[in-house]
């Protein structure tokens, strides 16, 4: 019986990736036992479209490693553009105050308004390119997301100007949502990691950028509406690039030449099926395992709870510091706009330190592919997050407590930057891999959580820093955020030593690697069985 789930469930992980479509399989035993007596459709439906063999070339796992990094890299460039974005206006919030006459707290809207976008986009563009491919979602998004800067580069009040914000960081999110899944569908597991911790690095690097840019022209005699026009160029040569991206998602793929077969030969090929088409897609059906799903898996899987809730408030760090570091830099340093800007430079080099941790601590992983049948545990993943947690503690109170006297040189505080990309980077690869391990075929809705409730986590940050810095204190304020960071130090080795005890009675976590860590203990078992018969027949 364990042997038929195994099989099921690694069929359906290879087919959809991380957007399996049905529920799951019960977890208990006789559950499970009694959903395994329903007869069943056979493993392999001659009518059912499939790839012409392990080496068909219109398999995306089967294209050249040469094109497979063109396409990551494509990703990368999308995903760095849309988070550029979402700090860029940080650095021209005086003028834009100074233009429309507003408050410190409504100029900080022009952030949290982008970041609220990204809370709403995933629950179209996830079940989108389920339905019609991550290809036509990409195009559709990316275009209108570059439209939508002509509101906010000529917009003549706030509200304008907040209105189309939000509406691009709706369409931004698109890139965020569906670049992982590219990812997945054109790199095998082996190979996936190296081109997630690049791809999680580009993520990261937008957000860096968009100060850096924006300080420089804050301080030229361009208006401030240049920084939308920046934004607008780079976001339109981003889109050209999406000519040169082809679907990447099989079962889309698959619709696609039955579609193709049956207009070839419509007697010949007249039975012929895609899984794909045969889906429940009505709006009922996409509703429940695109917006129910992650919300429902979010309160039933305690793994997923805890890890969001980290992860949340790592990413609202990211974005607090774009609040925080104009205060320590500016008010207590003294430096100008554009000199402010390049302190960022520090984060970025951390989140790149950070990706190379994660490439290291990954350096085994295909050794461990190959042990474990292509599922090894998903606590192995968790190793970077295990050096990021501390770090990242050390470099908040490093921060706070050399940032707030005049008489520290800059560049000590500058240096601790470093320090909190590099922790910011490392855990958040860690617990996504994590996740990505842990619930495979329903990691698209694991996920979609995460994102969901992690992007309105940022989108508040930016509304309350200033106040929490200049009314506790640069100290005392980085002293707050150390010390919740602190408390979360711990998570990822407890999910280290205790992360298949609480996977083993989780709903939507398969637990591969459990099944075959049974079968590998039978197989070293029986070994032993026959060395000491042959032992004592030596005797």
């Amino acid at each position: 019986m364990e042997a038929e789930v195994l099989n099921q469930d690694e069929a359906a992980f290879s087919r959809y990736g991380g957007d399996y479509v049905e529920e799951p399989t019960p977890r208990s035993p006789p559950e499970r036992q009694k959903s395994l007596q329903i007869p069943s459709k056979p493993e392999k439906d001659p009518n059912m479209a499939n790839w012409d063999g392990p080496d068909d070339p219109e398999n995306p796992q089967n294209w050249s490693t040469p094109y497979k990094w063109f396409l990551t890299l494509i990703c990368m460039l999308l995903c760095l553009n849309v988070t550029f974005a979402s700090s860029a206006p940080s650095s021209v919030s005086l003028r834009i105050q100074a233009q429309f006459h507003i408050s410190n707290e409504v100029s900080d809207l022009i952030t949290t308004v982008f970041l609220i976008g990204y809370c709403f986009g995933p629950l179209i563009w996830g079940p989108g390119s389920e339905l019609i491919g991550r290809r036509k979602i990409f195009i559709v998004a990316m275009i209108l997301y570059t439209i939508f800067h002509l509101g906010q580069a000529l917009a003549k009040n706030i509200e304008t100007l907040l209105v189309t914000r939000f509406i691009s960081g709706f369409f931004a999110c698109a890139p965020l949502t569906n670049s992982g899944g590219v990812i997945a569908d054109i790199w095998d597991p082996e190979r996936r990691g190296l081109a997630v911790s690049m791809f999680t690095a580009s993520v990261f690097m937008g957000p860096v950028l968009g100060p850096i840019v924006s300080g420089f022209i804050a301080e030229s005699s361009a208006t401030w509406r240049w920084v939308f026009w920046v934004m607008m160029i780079f976001a339109g040569a981003c889109t050209l690039t999406l000519f040169f991206l082809p679907e990447t998602y099989a079962p889309v793929l698959l619709a696609r030449k039955a579609e193709r077969l049956r207009k070839q030969d419509p007697h010949k090929y007249e039975h012929i099926y895609a899984e794909h088409e045969r889906q429940d897609w009505s709006f009922g059906g996409i509703m429940k395992r695109t917006i129910l799903r992650p919300f429902h898996m979010l309160f039933m899987e305690p793994i997923l709870v805890l890890v969001t809730v980290y992860l949340s408030l790592v990413y609202g760090l990211l974005y607090a510091l774009f609040q925080a570091i104009p205060v320590i830099f500016i008010k207590v340093k003294g430096f100008t706009i554009s000199q402010t800007g390049l302190i960022f430079i520090g984060v970025g080099i951390g989140t790149t330190v950070g990706s190379a941790i994660n490439i290291w601590t990954s350096r085994r992983y295909p050794a461990l592919i190959k042990k474990w049948k292509g599922f090894p545990p998903p606590e192995n993943r968790l190793i970077s997050a295990m050096i990021g947690s501390p770090i990242l503690v050390i470099g908040c109170f490093w921060l706070g407590w050399t940032g707030q006297y005049a008489s520290v040189s800059w560049y000590v505080p500058a240096i601790s930057t470093i320090f909190i990309g590099v922790g910011i980077s490392s855990i958040f690869m860690s617990f996504l891999s994590y996740l990505v391990d842990t619930y495979l075929m329903y990691s698209a809705s694991a996920l979609a959580a995460n994102t969901i409730v992690r992007s309105g986590v940022a989108a508040a940050f930016p509304l309350f820093t200033v106040q929490m810095f200049t009314n506790l204190g640069i100290n005392w304020a980085c002293t707050l955020i150390g010390l919740i960071m602190l408390v979360f130090v711990p998570a990822p080795f407890l999910f280290y030593r205790f992360g298949p005890k609480i996977r083993e009675k989780s709903k939507f976590a398969p637990c591969i690697d459990l099944f075959i860590a049974k079968e590998l203990a039978a197989q070293e078992k029986q070994q032993k069985e026959k060395q000491e018969t042959g032992s004592q027949l030596m005797v």
